[in-house]
């Protein structure tokens, strides 16, 4: 952000003055040329770019051995960089002031504020520490440490924005402070001093071309079209930009810098008014009635009545603040400090309202990631703020700021010298993808016959009601939402009805939850697996409870049926034993869940000892090779296999089933 940073730098002579000021009189003794003197006078006036080319060439000029005088002109040249966001050439200048024995310890906070800005936060540290062990109140210093911890950790977990480079908006200059303008997010306001800028005279600040407006259109496709220049009064021969609009876009509010032959002179805000296509002959909108003191960054609020801006004026908490002005009828009826929570001794600017009430704003005194940052702050009902870092990518170690939203979408443009050498803005577009919470998976019978046409119904505890069906292939998948609990039903002709539940979690991820259903049939026996019993006697065993209590409920989930519950044994053992052990073995089931509620006429306990062996399914044929679809396990067949196979044929044989009898009862 070459500090042509807009509207920026302008009233930043205003603020570092007084530091300037002691560290040119202490200059002033010991080396009063006139080129001195004319690099002083042009950091006096704000034009930092200027004033750091001929601190460089004095630097460059003066002998090593006058120590004292090298150390405060590289000073200086940290200082005008600084201004200017040459961070490399910056964080020279007071290194080699250390190096030098600059006498101000003010010299260690910078250092590590240019060594944060590089994403060098274990060397920062070390700077902000030294500060600190003289000045242990300093909030700027205490904030920059904190930012040493935090920025690492911030980058190492970042939000899900993601974050792009416009290079469609983009030149080889500075662009920056993207704005909105109507309601149909078509049409988009920067700034930048690009070379189509108005005008030839480069800034004494920047060394760029003065900031004008560009409006960026999308076709009749939706597609963003190249920035045009705008020949309307509200870009001047001077620094014209960083803009608001009025929810009807018919009135713009902006920051004007204008220069005279002192210098650039107070930023102040203006406002036009749109008729037709044309915008009018800007006005200033008077503030303060001190116009010494410097205004921007305007932003109105959707109703029209505030208007956010910053100022560098004296009654604030130090740099440039964030105020607030309430209007009537388009005038300033009263101001406001936002306070100590938003507004710190650093630079708070680049406000912008959104249509929820939430403001946003760029930063350096609070902790953040490197030079300006961006934070999220909400106003509470007692007047306070609660203030978010915005984290990253939205926020790097260089100057992130200038953000604006498309509406209540979760997306929009942003301000950024990330990776630029020589620290000129470019916009950037910021979007948060929707979450998706899913659940999927495949409706089948007990034998993995999958089940077409299947309905599921999904009922959440948010009072959302889904339905769909499976595929031909037995799938099916819905879009649910997060943190909530949800009861849902698989339907088909043929079989019984399948409940299950579960619940999303809260976590920003995507996610899909796998939910089978296993529907029993009405039309042919259904194996009961996992059901035990003790050797030679009827009695259930406790790891028969699982598959028994499942029975129970989708007894319970499918009210009108009645079943056959039948138990099987192998050929071994008399037939008259075998039916008998079958039967009994048959009635304990009925008896346990008669004991979990289900009603007795529902159940029919049936044994068949070893008279209806087996017919073997798909299911079965794929997990045994030695069998078949459609064999049929008699004593002639199991007879003809190997003893191995026989005891597998035995344990298949050896089962408990159950048949639906009626579908109807209790419905009429």
């Amino acid at each position: 952000m070459k500090k042509n940073f807009h509207l920026y730098i302008i009233f930043s002579s205003k603020l570092f003055i007084f530091l300037a000021g002691i560290f040119l009189i202490g200059m002033s003794y010991s080396c009063k040329t006139p080129k001195l003197e004319e690099a002083n006078r042009r950091f006096d006036i704000g034009e930092y770019y200027e004033a750091s080319q001929m601190y460089r060439r004095i630097y460059n000029k003066t002998s090593p051995k006058k120590r004292d005088l090298r150390a405060e002109l590289a000073f200086m040249v940290g200082e005008s960089n600084r201004m200017i966001n040459s961070t490399a050439k910056s964080l020279g200048g007071y290194q080699n002031a250390i190096r030098y024995d600059y006498p101000d310890s003010i010299v260690y906070l910078y250092t590590g504020m240019m060594l944060l800005k590089n994403g060098k936060y274990g060397d920062a540290a070390k700077y902000f520490d030294i500060y600190l062990s003289s000045e242990p109140a300093n909030r700027l210093a205490q904030e920059g440490k904190l930012s040493t911890e935090l920025a690492p950790l911030w980058k190492k977990s970042p939000t899900r924005y993601e974050v792009k480079k416009m290079d469609k908006f983009n030149s080889r200059r500075s662009d920056f402070s993207p704005m909105f303008v109507g309601k149909d997010y078509d049409q988009l306001y920067i700034t930048s001093s690009r070379e189509d800028a108005k005008g030839e005279t480069k800034s004494g600040v920047t060394g760029l071309k003065y900031n004008d407006f560009f409006l960026i259109k999308k076709d009749e496709k939706g597609v963003w079209q190249a920035p045009e220049t705008i020949s309307d009064p509200i870009n001047s021969d001077y620094d014209d930009g960083v803009c608001s609009f009025t929810s009807d876009g018919n009135t713009m509010y902006f920051t004007r810098c204008s220069v005279s032959d002192e210098g650039p002179q107070s930023a102040k805000i203006f406002y036009s008014m749109r008729s037709g296509a044309q915008w009018s002959e800007p006005t200033e909108l008077r503030i303060f009635r001190d116009t010494t003191w410097s205004v921007a960054h305007p932003s109105v609020s959707a109703n029209g009545e505030y208007l956010y801006f910053c100022s560098d004026i004296a009654n604030g908490y130090g740099g440039k603040d964030i105020w607030r002005a309430i209007l009537n009828d388009g005038i300033v009826a009263a101001v406001e400090n936002l306070g100590e929570e938003i507004n710190t001794e650093g630079d708070e600017m680049f406000p912008y309202i959104r249509e929820n009430g939430e403001l946003y704003f760029a930063s350096n005194g609070h902790t953040g990631m490197g030079g300006l940052d961006i934070y999220r702050a909400i106003e509470k009902e007692d007047g306070s703020w609660e203030v978010q870092n915005m984290g990253a990518p939205i926020n790097s170690n260089a100057d992130d700021f200038g953000i604006t939203f498309e509406g209540l979408e979760e997306r929009g443009y942003f301000s950024s010298n990330r990776n630029d050498a020589r620290g000129y803005d470019k916009i950037y577009s910021f979007a948060l993808p929707s979450l998706f919470v899913e659940v999927e998976g495949w409706v089948v019978d007990k034998d993995d016959e999958i089940i077409p046409d299947a309905i599921i119904r999904v009922v959440g505890d948010d009072g959302n009601i889904y339905r769909t069906t499976s595929r031909k292939d037995g799938h099916y998948s819905l879009q649910l939402e997060r943190g909530t609990e949800y009861v849902m039903m698989a339907s088909a002709p043929g079989y019984m009805n399948g409940n299950r539940r579960f619940s999303t979690t809260l976590e920003e991820k995507n996610q899909t939850y796998p939910v089978d259903f296993i529907l029993a049939s009405i039309t042919k026996p259904v194996l009961i697996e996992n059901i035990f019993y003790d050797f030679d006697k009827a009695t259930l065993r406790p790891e028969s409870k699982e598959a028994l209590d499942e029975l129970i409920a989708l007894l319970n989930d499918n009210p009108h049926v009645t079943i056959e519950l039948a138990a099987h044994t192998d050929m071994r053992g008399s037939d008259e034993y075998n039916m008998n052990l079958s039967q009994r073995r048959a009635k304990s089931v009925v008896d346990y869940l008669i004991n979990g509620g289900i009603d007795p006429e529902r159940l029919t306990p049936v044994g068949y000892g070893e008279s209806v062996p087996k017919t073997i399914n798909k299911k079965m044929a794929s997990e045994h090779d030695f069998l078949n679809e459609g064999d049929v396990l008699t004593e002639e067949f199991i007879l003809a296999l190997t003893p191995e196979q026989q005891e597998i044929a035995h344990q298949i044989n050896r089962r408990t089933e159950f048949q639906v009898l009626k579908v109807t009862y209790k419905l009429f």
